[in-house]
């Protein structure tokens, strides 16, 4: 019995996570009105309930008074009771031997019950009771009269509620109404301000288009919100502009690096061809070039690592020490003839001790002296 159950609220709360958040609200709005107007209902259900057995009983206790003073009068056996208006109160006189009187013609009251009774004998002074029969409901006073007692009694009318429960019942129909409608409006207008994340989030998505931010319209969640949104569109700019720039300087380090490959490489390829290799290219000559292969493929490994390394925006883990600037200085502008052999650098250097990173001061450098002689004049 409880897996039906279970799979029940399952599948209902599946169906409410399904709902836009418009729809929640709504619901929602219409319930917690519903719940009110019911539990409005229920207590004023409850007050005029009462207030109506107040007032019957209070009735009630007046003619049975007026009653008992006749038969005091007269005696029980001869008062005259009055006649049965064909609806409304009803009278019965209880004699000392435990038998009854009533008025002609007057529907039949339910048997006199045992507490009744001892009023009768002179056991009690009052009685108030209420109970069902087969048809109708009654509320029944008896009063010690002479030596017997009367009773007064009315059928209860529930009409008075039902009529009651049928009017909260419009009421609240139309209190639900009006509250899904409002709720509806005020969904809307509360979430105005994600309908325009939602379209800046899909024009981002079709256009790529980062450089709108959305208007800041809104108050207190949902200005955190759109700022929230603001800001993580200018990181996205950030790091679109950062990859841009990593691929130019991408393209800038390694263009030179494998343009000088190229050459070397096609150069021994040439003369391997022509089957001049020993005699064009000395021992000298042909380790110089094989170091300065050697030498830009590893500059071309080291590259590719940092690149590497600046795309998943890691930290370089080259430490920082002590160094003489003129050393740094030296070894680029070496590396850089071998680069470019027509190029005359000439250096005038002075020892200036810093804390740096050499590969990457080297680097700096070789791309001044790079630049340098690639757009400087012969």
């Amino acid at each position: 019995m409880s897996r039906p159950a279970g799979r029940g609220s399952r599948r209902l709360t599946r169906w409410w996570r399904r709902r836009s958040l418009r729809t929640r609200l709504t619901v929602i709005a219409a319930t917690a009105i519903a719940a009110s107007v019911f539990m409005a209902f229920q207590v004023a259900s409850e007050l005029l309930d009462w207030e109506l057995r107040a007032t019957t009983e209070d009735q009630l206790r007046a003619d049975s008074r007026v009653l008992a003073a006749n038969a005091e009068r007269a005696g029980l056996a001869q008062v005259q009771l009055p006649p049965y208006p064909g609806s409304g109160r009803l009278v019965r006189v209880i004699l000392s031997d435990g038998s009854i009187r009533t008025p002609v013609g007057q529907p039949a009251l339910p048997p006199v019950s045992e507490h009744a009774g001892r009023v009768a004998q002179g056991a009690s002074a009052d009685l108030m009771e209420s109970g069902d029969s087969d048809d109708d409901g009654y509320f029944v006073y008896t009063l010690r009269a002479g030596d017997g007692a009367v009773q007064v009694a009315r059928i209860a009318d529930d009409s008075p509620i039902n009529r009651f429960g049928l009017g909260m019942l419009l009421i609240g129909l139309l209190c639900v109404v009006c509250g899904a409608l409002v709720g509806r409006a005020v969904a809307r207008t509360g979430l105005a301000p994600i309908d325009q994340l939602t379209a800046a989030a899909v024009r981002v998505a079709h256009t790529r288009d980062l450089d709108a931010d959305i208007p800041d319209e809104g108050g207190g969640e949902i200005r955190q919100l759109i700022q929230s949104i603001n800001d993580m569109l200018a990181a996205l700019r950030d790091s679109r502009q950062a990859q841009r720039l990593l691929a130019e300087d991408a393209a800038h380090e390694l263009k030179t690096p494998l343009t000088s490959l190229r050459l070397n490489i096609e150069l021994l390829i040439r003369l391997d061809r022509r089957g001049t290799l020993d005699s064009a290219l000395p021992s000298e000559s042909r380790t110089r070039l094989l170091n300065d292969l050697g030498a830009q493929v590893a500059e071309l490994s080291t590259l590719a690592a940092e690149m590497t390394d600046l795309a998943r925006g890691d930290v370089t883990d080259e430490n920082t020490e002590l160094l003489d600037l003129a050393d740094v200085v030296v070894a680029a502008s070496a590396q850089a003839c071998s680069r470019m052999p027509d190029v005359e650098v000439a250096l005038d250097v002075t020892s200036v001790w810093v804390s740096g990173r050499p590969a990457a001061l080297q680097r700096a450098v070789l791309n001044l002296i790079d630049n340098a002689g690639k757009w400087s004049p012969a």
